[in-house]
């Protein structure tokens, strides 16, 4: 028998669906029930959610947004949301030979595959619990601020890469509140670069040449053109073996050879712009034409000893920094011999292959400087690629970082507007990572927030 309840009030729940189900036999001897005549129980209901339908317009509409494509450099480069993305873009435009110059290393490129090896092999420590609604990047450097924790290192014959090279860069960092620093193998003179960005913070980086009376016109020309910051590169006694320019016959300028032409047809715009602005002029040399190697070679002094970094910080009044540090010692001596900063750099794997990683080297240089009492400034380049390889850095012991390819990236795939958005990508990078730790402000970085992988 079936038996229905009837609701005791309109808003009553109606009884469910029921289906009969035959009941289990009883056992022996068992009292007799109801449910040995059978049972029933509410059958399941399909939810609304789950039965099919045809569509409404209503509901799709708000998925069909489609949009039309864009093919802009600004479109472009918002695309890009990784240093590697821009790297990509700046390959497509780029002609091999340009792009190989910035993008390779010395020899089997070892040291530059482990300087980026390095920055993967670590193991971040967050902690929770923390207030990280606003994040600070900014931090101090040879006695000045920065708003965000790393500049732009110097590199050689930056037009070449695209035809707005230094001035791009230069402006970029102004506006980022960041220092700059113009190479000695630079396409723009140091006055021009110091007119292009009058309110930035500019640096020169400087090649020691046999022909004193040279550097130290140099070195004037520097100081009269307000930059606060030497910055002496010593890694260079010869040049390294990049076999990538030995490959593509990298000249400078850059030769229109067959194999040139025809890159050139799939790049038109760098060609165009190449051939259509002044042609390559550096910031300390006379035009020049031959192999990078022969002009290193020829021009750079491989008899510098420490005593020559007595003379430089004799002759500049300003803050004096030695860019090229590979060991503990070394970074420990220079100090000695008045440097305001070391720059742990292996030259980015260009010189030497298999050469010390700097970030490996970070802690202990760190460590020797905190027990000498050593106030000097721990900056770092090679192998940054992301915001949370500089997190990283600070948080072994760098006061600063570099970055040189990551920049010429962005420089090659937009000009001005992509070096712009190298630095948005590092800045929402490095937020995002110290928000993640647990930390707001670039001092609460400490050792206990990275785990090096393997030690």
């Amino acid at each position: 028998m079936t038996h229905t309840l009837q609701p005791s009030s309109p808003e009553a729940t109606p009884a469910p669906e029921t289906t009969d189900i035959p009941a289990a036999p009883a056992p022996a001897g068992a009292p007799a029930s109801s449910a040995a005549s059978g049972s029933k129980v509410p059958a399941a209901r399909v939810p609304a959610a789950l039965k099919r339908r045809i569509p409404k317009y209503s509901d799709l509409a708000p998925l069909m947004q489609f949009k039309k494509p864009e093919f802009s450099k600004d479109a472009r480069l918002k695309r890009a949301s990784t240093i590697w993305e821009l790297r990509d873009i700046a390959k497509r435009r780029t002609p091999q030979a340009p792009f190989d110059y910035t993008d390779g290393a010395a020899e089997g490129e070892i040291t530059l595959r482990r300087a980026r090896e390095a920055f993967l092999d670590i193991e971040f420590r967050p902690g929770i619990l923390r207030n990280v609604s606003t994040i600070d990047l900014s931090t101090e450097i040879l006695g000045k601020p920065s708003r965000l924790p790393v500049g732009i290192a110097p590199t050689g014959f930056t037009r070449m890469m695209q035809s707005e090279g230094e001035y791009a860069g230069s402006q970029a960092a102004e506006a980022a509140g960041i220092p700059y620093t113009l190479s000695t193998m630079g396409t723009a003179s140091i006055e021009d670069v110091a007119a292009a960005a009058p309110n930035g913070r500019n640096w020169f980086q400087l090649y020691l040449w046999t022909d004193r009376d040279r550097s130290l016109e140099l070195i004037e020309r520097a100081a009269k053109a307000g930059n606060d910051t030497l910055m002496v590169t010593v890694d260079t006694a010869v040049a390294g073996a990049r076999l990538r320019d030995v490959r593509n016959g990298m000249t400078i300028p850059p030769a229109l050879t067959l194999k040139t032409v025809l890159d050139a047809s799939y790049r038109p715009a760098w060609w165009f712009n190449f051939l259509t602005h002044e042609p390559l002029t550096f910031a300390s040399l006379s035009r020049y034409t031959g192999t990078v190697a022969d002009l290193i070679n020829s021009m750079f002094d491989p008899t510098l000893t420490f005593e020559d970094l007595d003379w430089l910080r004799e002759t500049w009044k300003g803050k004096l920094v030695v860019k090229g540090i590979q060991t503990v010692e070394d970074a420990r001596r220079v100090v000695d011999h008045g440097a305001d900063g070391v720059i742990l750099s292996n030259h980015g794997g260009r010189q030497l292959d298999r050469a010390p990683i700097p970030f490996h080297l970070l802690p202990e240089v760190k460590e020797a400087f905190t027990r000498d009492n050593a106030d000097a400034a721990i900056m770092l380049d090679t192998g940054i690629m992301s915001g949370a390889d500089i997190v990283a850095a600070l948080a072994l012991g760098a006061d600063f970082t570099l970055i040189g390819r990551a920049y010429l990236y962005g420089l090659m795939a937009g000009g001005r507007a992509g070096v712009d958005r190298t630095l948005q990508i590092l800045e929402k990078d490095m937020a995002r990572t110290m928000a993640l730790l647990g930390t707001s402000r670039i001092s609460e970085l400490t050792p206990d927030h990275v785990r090096l992988l393997g030690k």
